[in-house]
């Protein structure tokens, strides 16, 4: 297959880069993301603490895939979201089913009274550590798994030049020393690196233009020949790779 082939295979998948929730299927099998390999389970961390009589309120909820798996009551479930396309995807689904979803973007001024929840969970989410103190009832519980200032690193650097890092210096022990200084007491946390592998450009293409808070500026036409350069890298080694980086921890308000 000649370059200019390529180009229109991969502006190609440059155009159908959309996503409704947070639904990577359209690159299922052209990818392995290391998010399945992790060694917890943040519905098994959450489901530890979580009762099914808890008000429950689930920060940055995407299309509320997630939320939903667990399976809790909806008249006790909450929900925020501030992407515009998923907040009008959260208002039909999540609405509907009568869970209370609100639109939000300004984590320091979360719209909910004090106290008014036994369980927080927040998933590659942004969040206030005092605004979560604020809306956790005495005695409960916040769970974040967050996406740290390694997540792709490798990758932004093939296909682009100096890209700042979008999360510097978010790690574990960033996230345990807010909790500490907030009054929380931790429960539980672990972090890890695992490898993230593409199979055919084109998915790093789609990809890379959905996660444009990391590859900042990518465009087919802009870093052609770095797709040249892992295309070629593909073809002789089957794959390219980079590293996600995840942490989590779970803590209690006292």
């Amino acid at each position: 297959m000649n370059t200019e082939e390529l180009r229109k295979i991969w502006e190609n998948e440059e155009k159908k880069a959309r996503i409704n929730g947070w639904d990577f299927s359209y690159i299922e099998g052209r990818f392995s993301s290391g998010d399945d390999k992790l060694p917890w389970d943040m519905t098994d961390v959450i489901n530890r603490y979580r009762r099914s009589t808890d008000r429950l309120l689930d920060i940055d909820t995407g299309g509320g895939e997630f939320l939903l798996s667990l399976g809790h009551p909806y008249s006790l479930t909450s929900a925020t979201e501030g992407y515009p396309p998923n907040v009008e995807l959260c208002r039909k689904k999540l609405g509907g089913l009568g869970i209370d979803f609100r639109a939000m973007t300004d984590y320091s001024a979360m719209p909910f009274p004090d106290a008014s929840f036994d369980i927080v969970t927040d998933r590659h989410g942004s969040y206030d550590i005092s605004e979560i103190f604020r809306v956790l009832r005495p005695g409960g519980v916040f769970i974040t798994q967050q996406v740290g200032q390694d997540n792709d690193r490798e990758l932004v650097e093939k296909l682009l030049r100096e890209v700042p890092c979008p999360y510097p210096g978010h790690d574990l022990k960033k996230l345990e020393r807010e909790l500490k200084n907030s009054g929380f007491s931790l429960l539980e946390s672990d972090e890890i690196h695992r490898r993230i592998s593409f199979y055919d450009t084109g998915a790093l293409v789609w990809f890379a233009r959905i996660i444009e808070w990391e590859f900042i500026g990518f465009s087919v036409e802009k870093c052609f020949e770095q797709l040249l350069a892992a295309e070629k890298e593909i073809q002789q080694t089957g794959s390219v790779n980079g590293r996600i980086h995840r942490f989590y921890a779970a803590a209690r308000k006292p």
